[in-house]
């Protein structure tokens, strides 16, 4: 029988990482005690005799720890050493040669770059399968694309019914653990899951490799823990999310909480005038070096591609991932995107690098960030009639990204990627005004903001606050949606509005006078599933 691996804390060794006064045998028994559950040696540089005695001196630790070593792409000094396993690269030798070589209870594992290698590896009879390169990195000279965490997905979701181990590697850190093990969870209904990690200069590149092991094995402990025993929520009623949004909505007046935003330029005036009568704080800004202090405080972050300058993506990508890592909300407005090949290319790079809370759009943006053309795209706006079958769409892309996603219409529809629900409010002139699609955005931040800061805020002190809202950001998005589009009926129904010009500032205006009793009559909200 073979080994059983643990692949959670995968370590692959690079002695040219270590720091002054770091010896190899030092930094490696450090690592794991500190909570590595498994090391790879790697030598590319090194002659037969010198890559045998690494071996040997780190099979001796890992023995003394009881921790599998595992030899890359070397056959003979795996046999040697008596490892327990051997991991081989595509251009190595090939999986059915080494499998002869080798006894039947040492294991070997396979890099894979894309579906096909990793649906061929499975075929072949590997161990377990190592995704990568996640991000760039400076440990190995790449000559395969970068996969980014929704490109390991996609080997993920192909892999649901494998019963294969599965470790990504390429750019792992402390830093980003986190948002890479809940980035690159497949989107197929078993929510398969990764088994582990692979890291290389953020423990062997350490003066203190024992803590920076400690940390990668509690995140990604915790995080593994959490992802397999997730289920699908139980399912609410209309009246039940209704009750919920309606409370929310009444925590933007009390709590005030600021919105972050990196917004359109063209609309950034009406953005930050919603926001405020609303009852929340705005701040305009992309400075890369302002994001991080912003970020600690309650509220939530949108990130809107509408005017999208070069500078700006920067701050973007900053402010997403401070955001993340300090749990603040994140709602992506991906204004344009099926417009330009930049555009689409921003939007994936922003996901790769940060996890959205929520993507709204229209059915044109939507439909690209999916890969549907069944709805086009000219310039920011949608053409033609629609999806056929919207719900899916929502549902199936809230999975993909593992946000809620919203897309905005005569009918909004809305989907956490379990359960799907509608709204049909909104009045003609809402759509017929510049950036009034930006304005939902805001409206839908300033609701995920109030339940984020309720929580933080609530803590032990509110009890009715915190039972009411914690983690409850999809009603946070309902009463955003609710309060803006029943604004717009309201406003649009005034006898002194007569066309755009004038239905703005009156919906300015009744965004400040609408209130939860209003939401509460008015609301045209629909739980479908």
């Amino acid at each position: 029988m073979r080994f059983d691996i643990d692949l959670r804390l995968y370590l692959v060794t690079g002695r040219e990482l270590l720091p002054p006064g770091k010896s190899y045998e030092e930094s490696l028994e450090e690592a794991i005690k500190g909570g590595v559950t498994v090391v790879q040696v790697r030598e590319k540089k090194c002659d037969t005799g010198e890559f045998l005695d690494i071996a040997q001196r780190s099979k001796a630790i890992c023995d003394r720890h009881n921790i599998p070593l595992i030899i890359n792409d070397r056959v003979d000094v795996a046999l040697a050493v008596g490892a327990h396993g051997v991991h081989l690269g595509q251009t190595d030798m090939p999986f059915a040669v080494a499998r002869k070589l080798l006894p039947p209870n040492v294991i070997i594992g396979i890099s894979v770059n894309t579906v096909e290698e990793a649906l061929k590896a499975c075929e072949d009879g590997a161990d377990y399968l190592g995704i990568g390169a996640v991000y760039a990195t400076s440990t190995k000279d790449l000559t395969k694309p970068i996969l980014g965490p929704r490109g390991a997905a996609r080997i993920l979701t192909a892999l649901e019914s494998k019963s294969i181990k599965t470790v990504v590697i390429g750019g792992i850190k402390r830093t980003n653990v986190l948002r890479t093990l809940h980035g690159i969870r497949s989107s197929g209904p078993s929510l398969r899951g990764l088994d582990g990690v692979a890291v290389v200069s953020d423990i062997v590149a350490s003066t203190t490799p024992f803590d920076a092991s400690k940390q990668l094995y509690n995140l990604t402990s915790a995080a593994l823990t959490s992802f397999s025993a997730r289920s699908a929520p139980t399912p609410f009623s209309t009246e039940a999310l209704l009750q919920r949004a309606v409370a929310a909505f009444a925590l933007i007046r009390k709590h005030g909480p600021l919105v972050h935003q990196i917004t359109n330029t063209v609309v950034q005036n009406q953005s930050a005038n919603a926001t405020l009568a609303l009852g929340a704080s705005p701040i305009m800004s992309a400075n890369p070096r302002e994001v991080e202090d912003l970020s600690k405080f309650p509220g939530a972050l949108l990130v809107n591609i509408g005017t999208l300058a070069e500078e700006d993506t920067a701050g973007m990508i900053a402010a997403g991932f401070h955001a993340n890592q300090h749990g603040k909300p994140v709602i992506l407005d991906p204004v344009g995107v099926g417009a330009t090949a930049h555009r689409r290319q921003t939007c994936d790079k922003l996901l790769n690098v940060w996890q959205a809370t929520c993507i709204k759009g229209n059915p044109g943006e939507i439909g690209a960030l999916y890969g549907s053309d069944e709805v086009l795209a000219r310039g920011v706006d949608s053409v033609g009639a629609g999806f056929a079958d919207p719900a899916s769409i929502v549902k199936n892309l809230a999975r993909r990204e593992k946000c809620v996603v919203v897309m905005t219409g005569p009918t909004d529809w809305i989907s956490d990627g379990f359960s799907v629900l509608r709204i049909d409010n909104g009045h003609p002139l809402l759509p017929n005004i510049t950036g009034s699609g930006c304005m939902v955005g805001s409206a839908i931040a300033c609701g995920c903001a109030a339940v984020s800061a309720s929580a933080e805020q609530a803590r032990d002190k509110d009890v009715e606050d915190g039972q009411l809202v914690r983690g409850d950001i999809l009603a946070g998005i309902v009463a955003g949606l609710l309060a803006i589009t029943i604004a717009s009926e309201v406003a649009g129904g005034r006898a002194d509005v007569k066309g755009t010009g004038t239905f703005l500032p009156a919906l300015i205006d009744e965004l400040a006078n609408i209130t939860p009793e209003i939401i509460a009559q008015k609301a045209k909200l629909n739980v479908l599933s």
